[in-house]
């Protein structure tokens, strides 16, 4: 039965909006009628998706923890043995969220019509991804979909879970930073022009420190909104010159040489590959279509070349082991994991393990960043303020040794 989306008002003027079944938009309004509400609007909930798709409007965006929770919900409802409509349904209606609703009432109407859960989730790609759709659809097959959500709802989380913990660890640095600039411009903007009519008015000769500092501040005073201007040109034009692809390759291969930054750089690439890589391969994908799905989550173009040259090798007969390893992107812990694996029989195991040990590996690097960004943070404020006091301490001081 079709869903329309509707927006209507109540007895006492307010405006209601919502998601209604029915054969068609007049039985709707004679619904919503029957409701004590007065329809000004009826339309189909698949009109108004499509035209969000594939490009999801950010008010119309589905969070990483909320599609968690979603994706729990549907792994419990059908885990119960009810259907897969009937468990689209109760999403749709315990969801407090419009879009929500009208999405997951969209894609059960694309269900009742015949289509495959996943096939119904095609039309939405900027919801669901290839490794979401693509998990469903070997869940299906399998006849294990309640087994494939609960590890795609473990795999949402653990991702969110990593993402909200390098964030968090990122903010304190980052908020010291901007103190740090915020301090220095209230300092060269208004404590720097009262020190530098003192120092003036005495009209004696002034240390190079203490005369740089007053001509920056005159310049920053006179110049800030020009100098903020630039800033942001700057920027702007950093940002759509890294877009042209001859740009954004040739940086992005060199950002990967960079002391630190490029181990960072690669260590989140391989840990979002891994972690698709296991969660697909868990949940029954063949793993040439789970290497070709897990390369799209890669960031560095550098690196997606050469796992795709690797999703190649497969192709041809190589084992993922020897493929990885002539990639040279990955460290030899995960080779010699995934070796095993291979012989064992148990490559998927050995998977998730390899993913958990990357994930780890990216926090205790993201703390130990972040350990080291603290104390230079601090140093480097302290040294801006030690030159500001030097700046205005030596005239005070040459004007007392005058005295004497």
């Amino acid at each position: 039965m079709p869903a329309f989306e509707y927006t209507a008002l109540d007895s006492s003027g307010r405006t209601r909006r919502g998601v209604l079944e029915g054969d068609s938009g007049r039985l709707v309004r004679d619904m919503l009628r029957e409701m004590h509400l007065s329809p000004l609007r009826v339309e189909p909930t698949q009109k108004q998706l499509r035209q969000k798709t594939p490009v999801v409007r950010w008010w119309h965006h589905i969070s990483a923890v909320n599609l968690a929770l979603i994706t729990r919900q549907l792994a419990t409802l059908v885990n119960a043995g009810l259907p897969v409509e009937e468990s689209l349904l109760a999403v749709a209606q315990q969801s407090d969220k419009r879009s929500v609703n009208s999405l997951f009432m969209t894609v059960r109407e694309n269900v009742l019509a015949g289509r495959t859960l996943a096939q119904a989730m095609e039309n939405f790609p900027g919801i669901f991804s290839s490794l979401y759709r693509s998990s469903i659809a070997a869940g299906e097959r399998s006849g294990y979909l309640d087994s494939v959500l609960e590890n795609l709802a473990d795999f949402l989380e653990e991702r969110f879970n990593t993402r909200r913990d390098v964030e968090m660890a990122m903010f304190y640095p980052l908020l010291l930073f901007v103190c740090a600039i915020a301090i220095v411009i209230l300092l060269m903007t208004y404590v720097i022009p009262d020190l530098e009519q003192v120092f003036l008015s005495t009209g004696a000769s002034l240390p190079f420190i203490t005369e740089l500092l007053i001509q920056s501040s005159r310049f920053l005073r006179d110049y800030f909104f020009l100098v903020l201007i630039g800033l942001v040109a700057t920027f702007f034009a950093l940002y759509y010159t890294f877009k042209i692809p001859v740009v954004s390759s040739v940086w992005q291969r060199v950002s990967l040489r960079l002391p630190f930054a490029g181990w960072l750089i690669r260590n989140i690439n391989l840990s979002r590959y891994v972690s698709t890589l296991a969660i697909l391969g868990k949940s029954g994908v063949p793993l040439n279509e789970a290497m070709e799905i897990a390369t799209q989550v890669v960031s560095n173009n550098f690196i997606k070349q050469k796992l795709s040259e690797a999703a190649g090798s497969v192709r041809e007969g190589t084992s993922l082991a020897a493929a990885s390893r002539n990639s040279r992107q990955f460290p030899p812990i995960y080779i010699h994991m995934i070796e095993s694996g291979e012989r064992s029989g148990a490559l998927t195991e050995m998977l998730e393990k390899s993913s958990e040990f990357q994930n780890k590996e990216l926090r205790r690097s993201v703390e130990t960043m972040v350990q080291l960004l603290r104390p230079l943070i601090l140093l480097f404020m302290a040294g801006i303020v030690l030159l500001i006091m030097m700046a205005v301490l030596l005239p005070i001081l040459n004007m007392n040794a005058l005295v004497l």
